[in-house]
């Protein structure tokens, strides 16, 4: 992001965000979660996991209601996709009105214009000088598939290089290139062929960038041939693997690496894209660009979209009809994340980001060091995409899941929701929306430390 763009960015931050309706009260009805839960058990596969035992009745911007009216503070945003909250006025009323006009013409035959518009606005938003053009998918392991087809077209290599903790989607490509076993790979193998992966630099590991890229270099000298190598995918900030963001010398020295080969490098911004980063793309913190990036989650603000930017002349690569797919680029979902995307520029939302990731590190280090010493290790990440890793000691920083399930528990029966993430499910993630209020961030921040000293507790009785 430009200067300029920096500073306007942070003077409308100071605007008044338009005021959410008025919340009703949410009285209980005769459903129960613990009847809904017996139900779901009956009627929902077992490898659908849910992280809260509560079942969704009313949400409201950074509030949410369970069936029996028990009220929480969502620190979750549905995994990273509510940057501009739950139900925000201009995302309903963009998808209403597009309602009454058509739900769907698939646009592989009857195109429409909302699909045209979004690829627009995600050509011009997306870094780099060059000329752009986007496909529009449903979901995020679409879109990298699809960027996978892509690079492969355009290079006509079949090789893709993934990292250790990247999470990149569940269906058995993605799952290959998806550095983590449990729950995501236990069971579903064997996975595509073409695959390799490189370390990712580590500071609870040992492992600097130096090593990552001198681990990269080996793997070219003894199973990655880089002649044959389409793509280089990593994610600017590792999402399910920790909220660890990647050293900008890392993503400049794989930018180099890329150019030298003739590798595509695809940026996974699924879960760090749309303002979560305090820029549009995390990927924009390094100054690199990439040459495709791949984009769901918080786009349209809760309604099911996903795609893939790229270079114009790289997109271009598939032939007509190698793109696509029945639901992909639903015009209301168009709709709603153009409406989105509005929101997040006149909302000021990126220096909201920026602000809120300020007041989360140091509110956790000041709890951390009043509630729990030496047991909370790490606080990392960009803007308002944040962790917080638990360990039993700084001395041997061994991953403490247990405490973190434990907070987890203590947190929702306080009216917290939160989840958890990382190698070793001991870090806390911050995925709140970026429109919640001060006083809405406090609240949840009261029941934090609460919960964690509740966890502390535990341990030690």
């Amino acid at each position: 992001m430009t200067t300029t763009a920096k500073k306007k960015s942070r003077k409308s931050a100071t605007k008044t965000p338009p005021k959410i309706s008025v919340v009703p009260d949410v009285a209980a009805t005769a459903t129960t979660n613990a009847s809904l839960i017996a139900r779901r058990e009956a009627a929902v596969a077992r490898g659908v996991a849910s992280a809260a035992p509560i079942f969704a009745r009313y949400a409201e911007n950074a509030l949410l209601w369970d069936v029996e009216g028990n009220r929480f503070v969502d620190f979750a945003g549905g995994i990273a996709v509510l940057n501009t909250g739950h139900r925000h006025p201009k995302v309903i009323a963009a998808a209403k009105a597009q309602e009454d006009h058509y739900t769907h013409t698939s646009f592989q035959v009857v195109p429409y214009e909302p699909y045209i518009a979004l690829a627009e606005k995600l050509n011009a938003l997306a870094p780099g000088d060059h000329t752009k053009k986007s496909l529009l998918v449903t979901t995020g392991a679409e879109a990298v598939e699809n960027a996978v087809k892509i690079a492969r077209a355009a290079t006509g290599r079949p090789g893709v290089i993934a990292f250790t903790g990247g999470y990149h989607g569940r269906t058995l490509l993605t799952l290959g290139m998806t550095g983590k076993i449990s729950p995501y790979k236990k069971d579903v193998g064997p996975f595509p062929s073409d695959i390799f992966r490189a370390p990712f630099p580590s500071v609870r590991d040992g492992i600097t960038v130096q090593d990552a890229l001198t681990g990269l270099q080996n793997l070219f000298l003894t199973d990655a041939q880089p002649e044959r190598i389409a793509a280089i995918i990593i994610e600017p900030v590792l999402g399910e693997g920790g909220y660890t963001p990647v050293p900008f010398e890392m993503m400049q020295a794989l930018r180099d690496i890329c150019d030298t080969h003739g590798i595509m490098l695809i940026a996974d911004e699924i879960q760090a894209g749309f303002g979560r980063t305090g820029t549009w793309f995390a990927i924009e913190h390094s100054g690199v660009v990439p040459d495709l990036i791949t984009v769901a989650k918080s786009m349209a603000g809760g309604y099911p979209i996903a795609g893939v930017i790229g270079r114009a002349e790289v997109m271009d690569s598939v032939i007509p009809g190698g793109l696509g797919g029945t639901y992909g680029g639903n015009p209301v979902a168009c709709a709603a994340a153009l409406a989105a995307i509005e929101a997040i520029e006149e909302e000021g939302l990126l220096a909201r980001s920026t602000a809120l990731g300020e007041t989360f590190r140091a509110r956790f280090a000041e709890i951390g060091a009043r509630v729990a010493p030496y047991r909370m290790w790490d606080i990392r990440g960009l803007g308002a995409m944040l962790a917080v890793e638990f360990v039993t000691d700084f001395e041997t920083a061994k991953p403490d899941p247990d405490l973190t399930k434990a907070v987890v528990a203590h947190a929702l029966q306080r009216g917290l929701i939160l989840l958890a993430c990382g190698m070793h499910g001991n870090a806390l993630r911050i995925m709140v929306p970026l429109t919640a209020s001060d006083a809405i961030i406090d609240e949840g921040l009261t029941i934090f430390e609460e919960a964690l000293a509740a966890a502390v507790a535990d341990q030690q009785s």
